[in-house]
């Protein structure tokens, strides 16, 4: 969104560097754990208690990326301008912004004290006396690792002496976990919050994923199976970290865990396993405010006046001065900075603005015997900030709900109360702010007000399968579309896109036995290859289109009016076999053309349709599909993409082997506007020298369970490997592996641990 924004006042000053606490230490025999490393460096954590545990947890992780978190420490403390100056960049990886604009936000979140009043809160609106215990002993275990090796001796080069790493506090822990829930609300609009300069690079999508859970009846063992495909970025603090956490007779879970947090978010237990997807629901309300007459600090509810909240924010500069800001609050949240005008102002309303039930909810979940204790977790928490949550069981039942934290706006009360926004590229809901009429509604059952309960949230329960690709809840099973939610929820009888679409095609494939992996019914190694199959679904539905536009014409104009022969691009792309793997000859000329299709003819105009059959409604899984042979913008882009690969003598048989990387290891796969299942994502577009930016989000931690009565059989890949680290050995060990196409064998059990040859085993006390 990009909003004008209030005028910043910068005063020179002298700044003691701020902390948010004592660092976490130790005392005497109080944290003890064992950390045994696998193939890959996996840990498997245990101890006897959680304070052990996250002791340990934290210890391993700090020895893989200490730097990433030590970095990110400095953000959430609101100190990136003294260290790395207020021009640079943020390392926030979902949406980086001027540091300066990065600290002011975090300056205003840590000096509100929502962290601090949480934790005197009793659970559930407070974390439980387990979660508290296991993030002192993260903390204390990630200071342990820094104390034993000592700043000038790390060994990742990012960080080794460098003057901005030093201990971490517990409540750093928790202000991470506190951002990780707001990352699609207020940590997405900082800007818009505290006003910035930072240049408009248009929408940015959110993270996404892709996840299956698979019933008694879509499986050739009749139990539980799960895929999980998150698609989150591979560099920075929302990379995924591979654990195994045991506290014998009290959890024992395996999976991954965003980096920085002491909890699974995505794994499973000997008898249930769960993943998340993104959800489509609202994440947050704008409230439009009727400002008094003459007063730009006041707003009318009801008719009476009621003042803003003043909030004085000081960031520290490397000169030894800072930067001063004045934010402004409301009854519904911070008052956007941007946006006035016209009499009006704007107010961010976000559920998750003080939630920290995420982590005990997660914690729970780990704990959980069954798929009804795993409901029973989230029930009591309602903490889960942005996700849908697909699960199994051992005795293969399948379910979706989306179980996550939403504003409590019916389609009566938007109805009445929707006002115009300020941006019209804003996808949010603006309500009326001017009358307590309109305000979120409540329900009975939820642990907060404002936010909808148990009882109102979209869900099924099958023992086929339920599948979601970040697409609303309506086609999480095609045989009972999921109805009757309110439009805050996500839409229904939508066109439910290319990468939903192959998902739920890949599905019925497999269970009519119609893929060519044998009879029908998943196995476990069928799951595996069904979701490494690279399919291009756009250039399946394309193909018979593209295929008679290249036999009517030899030629075809470009956008410049160049006339250019297209009969070389068209061989390459109709004998490519529509797999986006690393020796496919025709992918990245096919994405060249796609690209092309998705811009518009003339700067400012809207994009052309290039469908054949658009979407209808009545047929949501083969709709739209085709190409439009006779639409200039189709001609056009295909000649477009043939002359960008002769001027820049580029082969038209470029492999995506040979474009697209991570580091040094080429990648395989495309991109989710194509139709690509486990798909990936780059900074940019293809360059001259025929090689695309670095994979920078994308499958990310795959994870294919089956849960079977002897125990779980477990097949994981890290796509950008454990260590962020790049003298670690396992900085691109399992990177390569996922270029080949390969999986681990995960050891879940004592047994299986003990026999891995490559078994390393540390004890950490303190």
């Amino acid at each position: 969104m990009k909003l004008r924004p209030l005028a910043a006042a910068f005063v020179p000053a002298l700044v003691a560097t701020l902390l948010t606490g004592p660092p976490a230490v130790a005392a005497d025999g109080r944290y003890s754990a064992e950390i045994r490393r696998t193939e890959y460096g996996i840990p498997h954590v245990s101890a006897k208690d959680h304070g052990g545990l996250g002791f340990g947890y934290g210890y391993a992780f700090a020895q893989d990326n200490l730097c990433v978190m030590a970095s990110w420490v400095v953000t959430l403390r609101g100190e990136r301008s003294r260290f790395f100056g207020p021009d640079a960049k943020s390392d926030d990886p979902v949406r980086p912004v001027a540091n300066l604009t990065s600290d002011l936000y975090h300056k205003s979140v840590a000096d509100s004290g929502v962290v601090r009043r949480l934790l005197a809160s009793p659970a559930p609106l407070g974390p439980s006396a387990d979660l508290r215990e296991l993030v002192d002993g993260y903390a204390a275990g990630y200071n342990r690792y820094l104390d034993d090796t000592g700043v000038a001796n790390l060994p990742d080069p990012a960080c080794r002496g460098k003057e901005w790493v030093g201990p971490i506090t517990a409540e750093d822990v928790w202000a991470n976990l506190l951002d990780l829930n707001r990352m699609s609300g207020g940590s997405a609009l900082k800007e818009a919050i505290v006003g910035g300069d930072d240049e408009d690079e248009g929408p940015r999508r959110a993270p996404g994923s892709n996840g299956w859970a698979l019933g008694r009846e879509a499986t050739r063992g009749g139990n539980g199976m799960l895929l999980a495909d998150p698609h989150f970025p591979w560099n920075g603090i929302r990379r995924f970290y591979q654990v195994q956490l045991t506290i014998p007779g009290v959890l024992d879970v395996s999976g991954a865990s965003l980096y920085g947090t002491p909890v699974v978010q995505i794994g499973h237990t000997r008898n249930v396993a769960w993943t998340h997807t993104v959800s489509h629901a609202q994440r947050f309300t704008l409230y439009r405010l009727e400002l008094a007459k003459g007063d730009p600090t006041t707003y009318l509810i009801d008719g009476r006046p009621e003042p803003m909240g003043r909030q004085e924010v000081e960031v520290p500069l490397q000169d030894g001065g800072f930067v001063s800001r004045t934010l402004f609050t409301s009854r519904y949240g911070p008052v956007l900075a941007a946006g006035r005008g016209g009499g009006y102002a704007y107010a961010l309303a976000d559920p998750n603005a003080a939630n920290l039930r995420s982590a005990d909810e997660w914690l729970a979940m780990s704990k959980a015997a069954d798929l009804p204790g795993l409901r029973a977790a989230q029930d009591r928490y309602q903490g889960l900030p942005f996700v849908y949550t697909l699960a199994t069981d051992v005795g293969g039942t399948a379910s979706f709900a989306d179980a996550s934290v939403v504003p409590h706006v019916t389609d009566a009360l938007a109805r009445r109360c929707a006002r115009p926004a300020p941006d019209p590229s804003l996808d949010a809901f603006v309500l009326d702010g001017s009358t307590s009429a309109c305000l979120w509604g409540k329900d009975a059952d939820a642990v907060v007000p404002g936010i909808f309960g148990p009882g109102s949230r979209p869900g099924l329960t099958r023992a086929d399968y339920v599948a979601n690709s970040n697409n609303s809840p309506w086609m999480t099973n095609p045989a009972a579309p999921v109805t009757g939610y309110d439009q805050i929820w996500g839409a229904v009888r939508t066109d439910v896109e290319l990468r939903p679409r192959v998902g739920l095609d890949m599905i019925d494939r497999r269970l009519k036995g119609a893929d060519g992996l044998g009879a029908p019914g998943f196995t476990l190694e069928t799951l595996q290859a069904t979701a490494r199959s690279k399919r291009n679904y756009g250039f399946e539905l394309m193909r018979p289109d593209l295929a008679a536009l290249c036999r009517e014409h030899r030629e075809l104009r470009a956008t410049s009016g160049e006339r250019v022969d297209v009969r070389a691009a068209c061989r390459t792309l109709t004998r490519w076999d529509g797999r986006a793997t690393l020796d496919g000859e025709g992918a990245v000329l096919w994405r060249q053309f796609f690209d092309g299709l998705q811009r518009p003819g003339k700067p400012g105009e809207p994009q052309q349709p290039w469908w054949r059959v658009p979407f209808d409604p009545e047929q949501p899984l083969t709709t739209p599909r085709g190409l439009r042979r006779d639409a200039t913008t189709v001609r056009q882009a295909l000649a477009d993409a043939a002359l960008f690969f002769q001027a820049n003598r580029l082969p038209l048989t470029l492999t995506t082997g040979q474009a697209q990387h991570y580091g040094s290891v080429p990648i395989p796969g495309c991109t989710e506007g194509e139709g690509c299942f486990d798909r990936v994502r780059n900074s940019g577009p293809l360059g001259k020298d025929g090689r695309y930016p670095d994979v920078n989000t994308g499958s990310s931690f795959m994870m294919a369970v089956e849960l079977t009565p002897d125990g779980p059989r477990t097949r994981t890949i890290l796509t950008y490997s454990l260590s962020a680290d790049t003298s670690s050995p396992h900085h691109a060990d399992q990177t390569a592996l996922f270029s080949r196409g390969g999986w681990v064998t995960e050891r879940f059990t004592d047994a299986e641990i003990r026999s891995d040859p490559r078994l390393r085993v540390t004890t950490v006390a303190g």
